[in-house]
């Protein structure tokens, strides 16, 4: 017959091993636990990795310019409602506004002299020269709707450029408000270009920044 301290010890060692699987029951819980919400938080990354990568292409492909078409989905303002237009170009945000007196009346985009080949800063005015089609045999180059601020026909405003043959080289168009890439002209889309030659008027002012 067992004796006492023998019941004790037994009694002990049955606590103890009910303790210890107690502990492995947690640890497995909490290890079950832990992987779950590691592959969940993964899944999560991947899903978030995936929607940003598909946001990205989706705001780029939003970004193409399309330099055919007005820049604004608004009309173009009444030139006659607004006698004192005055035209401003921005060559670091590559865009010109139409202006009366301190207020933006449209807003087009644009693309200035390259380095070294720079859109002259300071004050002009719109002159005589205009014109609906030129081209340049030397720099390889043409555009359509051209008018003149600088030098009566040196530096113009001016559609996107075209080649020898007329159309529209699209590599070049496609940086339209995006970087600076003329030979020193201010380059427009097709529609604003065509509009700008149909009705700013000779004495504009047009200030160059």
């Amino acid at each position: 017959m067992p004796s006492r301290s023998e019941k004790f010890s037994k009694r002990k060692y049955q606590q103890n091993f009910f303790k210890f699987l107690l502990i492995l029951v947690v640890i497995a819980v909490g290890g079950y636990k832990l992987l779950f919400n590691y592959a969940k938080n993964t899944a999560s990354q991947n899903v978030n990795s995936s929607s940003s990568s598909v946001e990205t292409v989706v705001t780029h492909q939003a970004s193409k310019v399309d330099w055919q078409s007005p820049s604004e989905k608004k009309p173009y303002p009444d030139v006659n409602a607004y006698p004192n237009m005055w035209v401003k170009v921005s060559t670091s945000k590559h865009r010109v506004y139409l202006m009366n007196g301190n207020k933006v009346l449209y807003t087009m985009l644009c693309s200035t002299g390259s380095k070294g080949q720079e859109t002259p800063k300071g004050t002009f005015e719109i002159q005589v020269e205009r014109g609906d089609h030129f081209y340049n045999a030397q720099s390889g180059e043409g555009a359509n709707y051209w008018v003149s601020f600088k030098d009566h026909g040196i530096y113009l405003f001016h559609t996107v450029p075209v080649d020898a043959n007329g159309n529209y080289v699209v590599s070049e168009a496609e940086q339209l408000g995006k970087s600076s890439n003329s030979h020193g002209c201010v380059r427009l889309s097709v529609a604003d270009a065509k509009w700008f030659y149909e009705n700013i008027k000779t004495g504009t002012k047009v200030v160059v920044e």
